[in-house]
C-alpha cells in the first residue's frame, strides 16, 4: 500500500490551532533597573510583544511602539483582554532564584518527585517563575538520584537547571552541610554527576583551598557549569586567584557577558567573617564583583545578613553584580516546626531555620519576592533590588535572551505586586497561575 500523502497546511486564517491569547496589562513597570510609569505590557501567547510607555504603544509602528513578533501594532490587539491595575500596583519580571532547596514541605535534596513538584508549583505561584533546584552534600548514590530526578523536571520546563552545593566544600565552613559526606574534589565523581545531569547542571559550589580545586573549576567550565565559590575557609589570595581562574575558564569555554562570571555562594555565610587583620575570602569576592568579574549571591531575608550589610554590598559592587537568592528550604510557605534539609533535621522558630544538631542556620524560609522586599527595606532602590532578582540571575543561568526582563520577544513571565511588594498575581509563559492560598 502506498503511503497516505500528508495533508496540505491550512491557510493561516483557517488554522485549526486557536489564535494565541492576547493581553494588555496597564500599570507601572519595574524592569532592567528602571521604573516606567503609565506603561503597558502586551502579551501574545507565551511571548512579550511590547513593554513600555502606553503612549508609544498607541502610536503604532510608526511611533516606535506596538511592533514586534506576531503583530504590527495596536490594531492587532483590538480584541485583547485589557487589565488596568489600580494605582500603586507594579509589574515586575518573573523572579529568578539560583539557590533554592525547596518549599511548601518539598525538599529537593530528598529526591522525592511528588515533594519536588509540590515545591516547584508553590515557588512558581509565589513569583519565582524560574529557579534552580539546589541539592546539598550527600552520598554519591543520593546525589545521583537527586540529579536524575531533577534533570527530568528540567526537561519538562519546570526547572532551569540544578545547583550542587557540595560535596567539595570545606569542613571548617560546612554550615548545615553534613560533614560525613564532604570530600576533596574528585574528577571521576564529577564526571558521573555531569553525565547524570545530562546538560542540566548549572552551577556548583566549591571551596578553592581543597586539593584539586583548580582542576575542578576547569572541568566545570569546560562542561558549561558555573563555578560558585563558597563554604570555604580560604584567604583573600586563594579566593582571588580561584575567581580569576574560573572567569578565564568560562571565557575559554565560550561564555560571555554576565554568563562568563563565576558566582559566590551566599556571600559572608559559609566563610570566615571579615576582620581587619584576617579578611578571609569576602574581600576578594567584593573586589571581584566590583570589577564586574563575579556575581555575589545575597540573602536579604533579615536572618542571614544584617540589613546594613545588604545595603553596603549594593553600594560597593552595584546591583548588576549581585544575585538575590533565598537558600529556601522545605519550611518556606509553611508555619514554624520541624522540617528536613536533605538528611538533616531542622527546626524553624520565628521563621529562622536552624540545624537541630548544631544550631547553625540551615537555609532560608523567605520567598524571593520577600527577599526583594527585604533588600528594599534595607535601603536598596527598588529597581536595583528587582534587577538583582531577575536580569542578573537570568544571565547567570544563560537565559538572559528568554527571561529576567520585560522586553519584546522574551517569555511572558510577570509578577504583579502592590506598592508594599505584596503579591497579587503571577504570569508564567503567558498564563496566569493559580493564586497562593
Amino acid at each position: 500500500m502506498s503511503p497516505v500523502p500528508p495533508k496540505p497546511p491550512l491557510p493561516p486564517q483557517l488554522s485549526a490551532r486557536p489564535a494565541p491569547a492576547r493581553l494588555l496589562l496597564f500599570g507601572t513597570i519595574v524592569s532592567d533597573g528602571a521604573i516606567t510609569e503609565r506603561a503597558v505590557l502586551a502579551v501574545e501567547g507565551d511571548r512579550i510583544i511590547y513593554a513600555g510607555p502606553r503612549e508609544q504603544f498607541h502610536a503604532g509602528p510608526s511611533g516606535g511602539g506596538g511592533s514586534g513578533p506576531g503583530g504590527g501594532g495596536p490594531q492587532d490587539f483590538a480584541g485583547a483582554t485589557r487589565v488596568e491595575l489600580a494605582p500603586g500596583y507594579l509589574i515586575l519580571p518573573g523572579l529568578v532564584d539560583v539557590h533554592c532547596h525547596g518549599a511548601y514541605g518539598g525538599d529537593f535534596p530528598a529526591g522525592d518527585e511528588a515533594s519536588s513538584r509540590r515545591a516547584i508549583d508553590f515557588l512558581h505561584r509565589s513569583g519565582t517563575t524560574t529557579l534552580l533546584a539546589s541539592l546539598v552534600t550527600a552520598s554519591r548514590d543520593e546525589l545521583l538520584r537527586g540529579i536524575r530526578l531533577h534533570a527530568r523536571l528540567c526537561r519538562e520546563g519546570l526547572l532551569a537547571g540544578i545547583h550542587l552545593e557540595g560535596p567539595f566544600l570545606a569542613a571548617a565552613r560546612c554550615g548545615a552541610q553534613n560533614p560525613a559526606f564532604l570530600r576533596d574534589p574528585d574528577p571521576a565523581l564529577l564526571i558521573e554527576l555531569l553525565e547524570a545531569a545530562r546538560g542540566n547542571l548549572a552551577t556548583m559550589s566549591y571551596a578553592p583551598e581543597l586539593p584539586g580545586a583548580a582542576a575542578l573549576v576547569e572541568l566545570l567550565a569546560q562542561n558549561g557549569v558555573t563555578p560558585s565559590l563558597g563554604h570555604t575557609d580560604c584567604d583573600d589570595a586563594t579566593a582571588s586567584a580561584s575567581l580569576a581562574a574560573a572567569r578565564e575558564g568560562l571565557q575559554s569555554a565560550g561564555f560571555d557577558g554576565v554568563g562568563a562570571r563565576p558566582t559566590v555562594t551566599h556571600l559572608f555565610n559559609g566563610m570566615a567573617p571579615m576582620h581587619h587583620r584576617t579578611s578571609g575570602a569576602a574581600t576578594a569576592c567584593l573586589r571581584s564583583a566590583r570589577a564586574g568579574r563575579a556575581v555575589l549571591e545575597l540573602i536579604s531575608d533579615g536572618s542571614h545578613l544584617d540589613p546594613a550589610m545588604v545595603a553596603t554590598v549594593f553600594q560597593l559592587v552595584g546591583a548588576a553584580n549581585i544575585a538575590l537568592v533565598t537558600d529556601s528550604m522545605a519550611a518556606t510557605g509553611l508555619p514554624d516546626g520541624s522540617y528536613p534539609l536533605g538528611p538533616s533535621p531542622v527546626t524553624v522558630a520565628g521563621g529562622v531555620a536552624t540545624l537541630d544538631a548544631t544550631g547553625v542556620l540551615a537555609g532560608g524560609t523567605a520567598t524571593l519576592l520577600e527577599v526583594v522586599a527585604g533588600a528594599v527595606a534595607a535601603g536598596v532602590a527598588l529597581p536595583d533590588a528587582v534587577l538583582s532578582a531577575t536580569a542578573v540571575p537570568a544571565a547567570v543561568v544563560g537565559q538572559a535572551d528568554d527571561i529576567g526582563s520585560l522586553r519584546p520577544g522574551l517569555r511572558a513571565d510577570a509578577v504583579v505586586v502592590n506598592g508594599a511588594l505584596r503579591l497579587s498575581r503571577v504570569m508564567r509563559g503567558g498564563e496566569w497561575l493559580a493564586p497562593l492560598n
